[in-house]
């Protein structure tokens, strides 16, 4: 899943120790953890897809105590980042960070099975093969009546709605012709492929949304 992004795109500056900072992840991380507050269960598991520098995962975590969450990434520098913000929080519900690429097939049967899989600001950075990718193999991590739960920033209908989404999308594609927004109705229909349904979005702050989905009952 690695690949050429622009200087716009994930961000994140080096602290103390081995935690990083991205400043996009300190200005969402209040609409999300919101966003978790209204559609989360209120117990269970929950993995998180493309965890980032840890930011956004300490928040979550000391939100909802009685959710046992599960970070991922790709990259070990940000690993050690999520762990090294959890030892500060001092969170007891956060289990170490583990090296996940979610667009290669079969990761579910390590993971074992969630009530919640949170995915944010990821599917923009990859193509759409690895988008569905994803979105299908996230579905077989849920158990029955478990929730997807998808954020960051789409087309409306085939359009970008804004000046400054149309500049970044311009400036993914221009970085890799195989990245960039995808379709808000390609993502409900990507999702419906994978076996999900009760597909809801939700308008968030700063022009992006979010995708809740569920596992049905068998």
């Amino acid at each position: 899943m690695a690949r050429a992004l622009p200087p716009s795109a994930s961000m994140a500056q080096t602290q103390k120790g081995a935690k990083l900072f991205a400043p996009s992840a300190a200005r969402n991380v209040d609409a999300l953890v919101d966003l978790l507050w209204a559609h989360a269960p209120s117990q269970g598991s929950a993995l998180e897809i493309a965890s980032g520098t840890g930011q956004h995962i300490t928040a979550y975590a000391a939100a909802l105590p009685h959710l046992h969450w599960h970070p991922t990434e790709l990259d070990p520098a940000r690993c050690a980042s999520i762990d090294a913000y959890v030892a500060e929080a001092g969170l007891g519900n956060v289990a170490r960070a583990t090296l996940l690429d979610a667009t290669r097939i079969g990761w579910p049967a390590a993971n074992g099975a969630k009530d919640l899989i949170l995915l944010a600001n990821l599917l923009h950075l990859i193509s759409s093969l690895e988008a569905r990718t994803i979105l299908s193999e996230a579905a077989k991590a849920l158990k029955p009546e478990g929730l997807l739960i998808l954020y960051g920033p789409f087309k409306r209908k085939g359009v970008l709605t804004s000046a400054g989404d149309a500049k970044f999308d311009a400036e993914l594609r221009g970085a890799d012709p195989s990245i960039g927004y995808k379709d808000d109705l390609d993502i409900m229909g990507w999702l419906r492929d994978a076996g999900l349904t009760q597909i809801t979005s939700v308008d968030m702050p700063a022009n992006n949304l979010a995708f809740i989905a569920r596992i049905p009952q068998p």
